[in-house]
This record gives structure tokens, C-alpha cells and sequence, in this order.
């Protein structure tokens, strides 16, 4: 592995561990910063929005920026977020530093892509690619479950110094191993980037992104009083539980990868979409007793994010045939739609713990969930209606 992939990778790793750490900590801050769990949830929406709004605003206007100077800055500005959530006296600078480390996450997995591309030949792209997202997927087996124990052992504040201290190690990473002269392609005019949104099939994906993922974060964000407050978990039991949910994850990935390229990414999207929310509906009842809480925790990991490689591959083949113009930046816009269903999700989430309780939030995210369902199925009928190919392996070969 060159080096200048390995700091991606740990780049990816602190970015991961950042965005989703926050839902075994927030019981913890919503009693330091006394304030209502939704008000603590709210700090997963306003993130994911910042990753929204700037990963297509901030990457288009920094298109020009040579890419190892861009990638510094962007790391720089990551740990300085996390800096100052470290220092943060109190909700709202908490909020400008959510807000900062947001920003960060949205250009950086944009840029960072097309950089681990470069850094090795042709027909190891791919591989590079799936590298460096392997750091997130670190970061859901360890860098999460040991975040939130430093935060429940030594408060919420020194979760985000480690953070940091990973960000500055892949600063240092970025500056001393990635070369400095990369190739950049001219970046596309905006109105080509903002043609991805102008089809009603890509909508229709960005629509299945969004709600399908957003369905999971209902219950999600408010995992740890869900476990902590109904199922009786004691902190260092949701560490474990964190834990083995992240090692489930992992594995889920692997499998949704697999089974999108053998039954296509609708087949494969529409079993995952169920199965998460035959899973989710089962946690409503299983969390009331503690040992099948922790066995639904482990079916959900497998199936919580598994659905990400079909509707990346899904996305990209539904711009090859209706905007190929836009083909390029079509899959960066669904990366927004998966943070606008984080915002949309942890929001909604909030709202049910304030006024039914966060007992509630399965069984509603396993409906919002069933919604993902149906507009996949209404997708899929629409490409057999176009006798379109159902395999990314033949979507692929019909685009040469």
C-alpha cells in the first residue's frame, strides 16, 4: 500500500469515527451540557446537513485547488473542529464545531477518491477506492465503540481530542506522502454538475438514498438511551454492544457488495430494505429484554448499512443512461442524499423521543424504511418497463 493511501485511510478512519461517535455519546452530553436528548441529537442532523450542503457547494468552487493542498486544508480544518468540540464550553460552539468537521467530511470523500485513483495503476482503482473507505468501516468496528468508552470514562471532551490527534496524524500523512503534483481533470461547469438533478430517475435514487437511509437513522442516533434507558444496558455493556455491532457491520457490507453484484443493486436493495425493517420492527419488542436486544443489535449491523455499494452502483448506472453528461458528479450527489437522510432521520428521531419516547423509534423506522422499499420496487418496474440491464455487471457492459 503506498503511504499516501495509508493517510487516506486514516483520514477516512477519523472522519468516520467522528460523524457517527456522537450516538453513544449523546446521553452523556445531553446530562454535562444539560440539555434534551433531541437537543443533543440535533448535533447528528446539523453534521450531516453541513456534509450536504458543502460536499457538491465546496468541491465545485474548489475545483482549481491543487489536490495535496486541498487535501491538506481539508484535514487541517477537520482537526481544528475537533479542537474546538475538545474546548467547547457549551452547546452552540459544540454546534460551530459539528458544523466545521462537516464541511471537511464532504469535500474530503469527494476529492478523496479521485486521489487514491491516482496513487496506484489503472487496474488497481478499484481496490484503492475500497481502501480507503475501509477506514470507515474501522472506524464502525473500533473507532466508535472506543470513542464512546473514553467519553463515558473520561468525558465526552476527550473523545474529540483523540479525534483530533487522527486528524493530525493524517495531516502530517497528507503533507509528507502525497505527491505534490497530481493529475487534475478541469473541473466540470456547474450547470453540467447541477444537470444530475434535473433527471427524474436520478431523483428517484437520490429519493431511495435518502429515505432508506434515513429510515435506519431514526432509531440509530438514539441507539445508546434506547439500549441504556429501556433495555437496561450499563454503559460499559453499550460499549460491547457498539462494538459487536460494528464487527456486524463490516460483515454486512461485504455481503451487501456481493449481492449486488450477483442479483443486481434493486433485487439486492429491496432485501436489504426489508430485512432492515423486519429487524428494526423485531427490536421494538426484543429490547425489553436484554440478551435478544444485543442478538437484533447484531442482525441490524448486518443489514444497517449493507444497502450502501447497491445504490452507488445503482446511481452511477442510472446516470450512464439518463444524464451522461453529469455521470461524473451524479455519485457525489447521492452522497449528499445520504446525509440529507442522516439529517432528516436523526431530526424525525428527535422529534419522537420528545413527544412519544425513544421507545417508539423502531418500529417508526421500520415503516420510514418500508417507504425505501417501495420506491425501489417502483424503480425496478420502471427499468424492466425500459428493458433495462437489472446487473451492475451488465449495465456496465451495455455502456461500452
Amino acid at each position: 500500500m503506498p503511504l499516501a493511501l495509508l493517510a487516506l485511510t486514516i483520514s477516512a478512519f477519523a472522519i468516520g469515527t467522528t460523524e457517527f461517535v456522537i450516538v453513544g455519546l449523546i446521553p452523556t452530553i445531553a446530562a454535562d451540557l444539560q440539555t434534551s436528548l433531541p437537543s443533543a441529537g440535533l448535533l447528528v442532523s446539523l453534521y450531516a446537513l453541513s456534509v450536504a450542503i458543502g460536499a457538491p457547494l465546496l468541491t465545485a468552487l474548489t475545483g482549481r485547488v491543487p489536490r495535496k493542498t486541498l487535501l491538506a486544508g481539508l484535514m487541517a480544518l477537520f482537526t481544528v473542529g475537533n479542537l474546538i468540540a475538545w474546548r467547547s464550553p457549551g452547546y452552540e460552539s459544540l454546534i460551530v464545531a459539528r458544523v466545521l468537521t462537516g464541511l471537511a467530511h464532504g469535500v474530503f470523500f469527494s476529492v478523496g477518491s479521485v486521489i487514491a485513483t491516482t496513487l496506484v495503476p489503472q487496474e488497481k482503482a478499484a481496490r484503492a477506492i475500497a481502501t480507503m473507505f475501509s477506514g470507515m468501516t474501522v472506524a464502525f468496528v473500533a473507532g466508535i465503540p472506543l470513542g464512546t468508552f473514553i467519553g463515558q470514562h473520561f468525558g465526552w471532551r476527550a473523545t474529540f481530542l483523540v479525534v483530533a490527534l487522527f486528524g493530525l496524524i493524517a495531516l502530517v500523512g497528507a503533507l509528507a506522502f502525497v505527491p505534490r503534483r497530481l493529475a487534475q481533470a478541469e473541473p466540470a461547469p456547474l450547470a453540467r454538475q447541477l444537470g444530475a438533478l434535473t433527471q427524474p430517475r436520478l431523483l428517484l435514487v437520490y429519493a431511495m438514498t435518502a429515505v432508506g437511509y434515513g429510515g435506519s437513522l431514526i432509531a440509530f442516533t438514539y441507539m445508546a438511551p434506547l439500549l441504556e434507558q429501556v433495555a437496561g444496558f450499563t454503559p460499559a455493556q453499550l460499549s460491547l454492544v457498539l462494538v459487536g455491532y460494528g464487527v456486524s457491520v463490516a460483515f454486512g457490507n461485504v455481503w451487501g457488495g456481493r449481492l449486488a453484484d450477483r442479483a443486481g443493486p434493486v433485487k439486492a436493495l429491496k432485501r436489504i430494505f426489508l430485512l432492515l425493517a423486519l429487524v428494526l420492527l423485531a427490536l421494538t419488542v426484543t429490547v425489553h429484554i436484554a440478551w435478544l436486544a444485543a442478538l437484533t443489535m447484531l442482525a441490524w449491523g448486518a443489514v444497517a448499512f449493507g444497502n450502501v455499494p447497491a445504490l452507488q452502483v445503482y446511481v452511477v448506472q442510472q446516470a450512464r443512461r439518463f444524464a451522461p453528461e453529469a455521470a461524473d458528479v451524479a455519485s457525489g450527489f447521492n452522497i449528499a442524499a445520504f446525509n440529507l437522510g442522516v439529517a432528516g432521520g436523526a431530526s424525525l428521531g428527535g422529534l419522537i423521543v420528545e413527544r412519544a419516547g425513544v421507545g417508539h423509534t423502531p418500529w417508526i423506522a421500520a415503516a420510514v424504511t418500508l417507504g425505501a422499499f417501495g420506491l425501489t420496487a417502483f424503480s425496478g418496474a420502471l427499468d424492466r418497463r425500459d428493458g433495462m440491464p437489472t446487473r451492475a455487471t451488465e449495465a456496465a457492459a451495455s455502456a461500452h
